[in-house]
């Protein structure tokens, strides 16, 4: 073959063209159908970004649609490097008003060409300070930040949200997909050499709104309230709940120490924890309800059962308790209205630790409440069969057993509703636009009957009469409760702490038709440590100005010339006797435990029923009671000022004072009723 022949090279150089022809078509055939989407995206990636602004979230109400949180609009600053022909002198002009360093400013600005965040959600002045500057390349987006209008009130309730509205803590946490919308979008577009020419933007949706149970004017009693004997106790933490006893829905959640969830920076987790669900202690007397509520379901005692309480010591497991004083015969309602260890243990004794634990898990305890706040703490109750010789005697005073504030407040509200265990609610409703959506809830679990239930509130109710919660009367109301004081465990030694305590008190009011239940817990007090001492009065004031509030009718009928005085201590009266608690120490000892005995039940010798201070000029004489049904005797005590106390039915059979004795304007009257016996008299014993 001769290539100097100019046709075969023609026919040579056309085949060479023809295959590189083929081969650049076959190349482009498969850039085309086999990777096109990839080399978009990669055209995307290079000419276009997208950027996620803040959603709106969901208005959080009260019960009441008093708007707790929202969501308002504000400016971010972000930059397009490829603008800013100064970088250096771009970040030392923002870096004076933002109050950062030069450096991290040009960090970021030498991140990208095309987009980058210089501030996000600034303060107005801040913005407008920017804008001021007038920079090349420095531009501002709309975004949602998350408004907390009264600050710290119920902080540890509503939560708090992260820079990019997402829920950390509070509802804001638990229910976060509902309240939290999808985020909207701005699309940035650059050209081939990265600078921005246009932008588009997708608008963000909108959450759902939630409604709670909390009534801002209660939660705002409760923290002032709380943040007052915090103060004046110098205690290291605190919460009170506030619950309605019918349905469980929670009025007021309050924690000491508080937090800003509108500076949630300057705050710290200690602040920031709802210690109402999750902090765990050892509750001390205020348990001991818990004891004689299982007793009295049993029948194995009754409120005027007389116990030895032997001079204040029991034996158990060749272990001595001592009681915080030496009582000798009592009651059952004095044992609870003192507060006395030996007595109670004794019934604890008699249930057994079977039963006790039969009761002690129907009541809640080692398991979770059900609330819809997160965090929640299940309690500590161990295995039955993990209980020590002593362990029956110290669960029924309080300790070796851990409960939250949450849970001891439900466990007082079963009493004060008749015996049923209802699981606390935050939440009331969730509304997305014109529909709403009620939250159920749940089934209500009798865990008492209604007698033991009615039995255990005039028992509670003789606490603050005369035990160890008088500083918790109420003035104008009724009102039942239990003081506690429980010793902390010492990280350190891993023992019971001789300076560290918790202080509470847990009761209800008013006694007859409960409308609220308030727990008040106190952590390490500084002086005086009691819970009749520090949390009794804090019950008292949050109560009566609860009472009010709601438009609850007083039931303790007192003269106007009373008001200021009435339920109050005189200035020479004695103080009252408001000690529940002696340091627990379990003294080794070789005696045997003797068996916990009941003295014979046995009559006590009339009271004089008094309660309120001395009136002036005025004196009621108690009527002829006897035989009368109890409507009548209802409607006559009421009528003459005088406050009823019903036990049993039929007619009345007993009564205190007797008929003819004068005493003041709301003093109680105790009326027994049964069948008329020919040996009915006219006094009983204190029930």
């Amino acid at each position: 073959m001769d290539w100097r022949c100019p046709r075969i090279r023609i026919l040579l150089l056309s085949v060479l063209a023809l295959v590189w022809m083929g081969a650049a078509l076959a190349r482009l055939t498969y850039l085309q159908l086999f990777r096109s989407a990839d080399y978009q995206a990669r055209a995307k990636r290079q000419q276009q970004r997208i950027v996620e602004v803040s959603p709106r979230r969901g208005i959080l109400y009260d019960r009441h649609l008093s708007e707790l949180a929202m969501s308002v609009q504000v400016d971010s600053c972000f930059a397009v490097p490829a603008e800013i022909a100064d970088p250096a002198m771009a970040a030392r002009l923002l870096a004076s008003v933002l109050g950062s360093s030069p450096e991290e400013i040009e960090g970021r600005l030498s991140a990208s060409r095309s987009f980058v965040w210089i501030t996000r959600k600034l303060a107005p002045e801040t913005a407008e300070r920017i804008r001021a500057l007038n920079l090349r390349g420095i531009y501002f987006q709309k975004e949602n930040q998350r408004f907390y209008p009264h600050g710290e009130l119920a902080a540890h309730v509503l939560g708090y949200v992260d820079i990019d509205e997402k829920g950390l803590g509070g509802i804001e946490y638990a229910l976060d997909e509902q309240i939290r919308a999808t985020p909207g979008r701005m699309l940035v577009l650059a050209d081939a050499r990265r600078r921005w020419f246009d932008r588009q933007e997708a608008l963000a949706g909108s959450g759902a709104d939630v409604v709670l149970a909390l009534d801002r004017h209660i939660q705002y009693i409760a923290e002032k309230e709380l943040a007052e004997a915090a103060r004046q106790s110098r205690a290291l933490a605190g919460t009170i709940v506030v619950q309605d006893p019918e349905n469980g829905e929670l009025l007021a959640v309050a924690n000491w120490p508080p937090f800003d969830p509108n500076a949630l920076a300057g705050s710290t987790s200690e602040s920031r924890m709802n210690r109402a669900v999750g902090a765990l202690y050892e509750p001390g007397s205020t348990f001991k309800i818990v004891t004689l509520a299982a007793a009295l379901e049993e029948g194995i005692t009754r409120p005027d059962e007389v116990i030895d309480c032997q001079m204040g010591a029991i034996f158990i497991g060749n272990h001595r308790i001592r009681d915080h004083k030496p009582f000798g015969l009592l009651s059952v309602s004095q044992v609870l209205a003192h507060s006395s260890d030996v007595g109670t243990i004794k019934l604890g004794l008699r249930l057994g630790a079977p039963k006790f634990f039969q009761y002690l898990r129907a009541f809640g305890f080692g398991t979770p409440t059900g609330v819809d706040l997160p965090g929640e703490n299940r309690g500590l109750l161990r295995r039955l069969e993990n209980w020590s010789s002593v362990s029956v005697g110290s669960i029924s005073m309080g300790q070796e057993i851990g409960v939250t504030p949450v849970q001891l407040a439900s466990v007082m509200s079963a009493i004060a509703n008749g015996g049923y265990r209802v699981r606390p609610r935050a939440v009331r409703e969730i509304r997305r636009g014109s529909e709403i959506f009620p939250v159920a809830a749940a089934e209500p679990q009798r865990v008492i009957g209604p007698k033991t239930a009615a039995t255990l509130r005039n028992m509670l109710e003789g606490v603050i009469l005369e035990g160890t919660g008088a500083l918790a009367r109420l003035d104008g109301y009724t009102a039942g409760g239990k003081t506690g004081t429980a010793q902390k465990i010492d990280p350190a030694t891993g023992r019971y702490s001789a300076t560290q305590h918790i202080a509470s008190f847990v009761g209800f009011a008013p006694i007859n038709t409960p409308a609220v239940t308030i727990l008040v817990s106190l952590d390490s007090p500084r002086g005086k440590y009691h819970g009749g001492e520090v949390a009794a009065p804090v019950f008292k004031r949050v109560a009566e100005q609860v009472l009010n509030y709601l438009n609850v009718p007083h039931d303790v009928p007192i003269a106007p010339r009373l008001q200021a005085v009435s339920f109050r201590a005189q200035p020479n009266a004695p103080a009252p006797e408001v000690s529940d608690f002696v340091p627990l120490q379990y003294e080794p000892s070789a005696a045997v435990e003797p068996r916990a005995t009941l003295a014979t039940p046995a009559k006590l010798a009339p009271v004089a029923a008094t309660s309120v201070p001395r009136a002036e000029g005025r004196e009621i004489t108690v009527p002829q009671l006897l035989g009368k049904s109890v409507r009548q005797v209802t409607q006559e005590c009421l009528s003459l000022g005088l406050s009823p106390v019903l036990i049993g039915t039929g007619v009345a059979v007993e009564q205190v004072p007797a008929s003819g004795e004068l005493i003041r304007p709301g003093n109680r009257v105790t009326i027994r009723f049964g069948r008329r016996t020919a040996s009915a008299g006219g006094s009983m014993g204190r029930n």
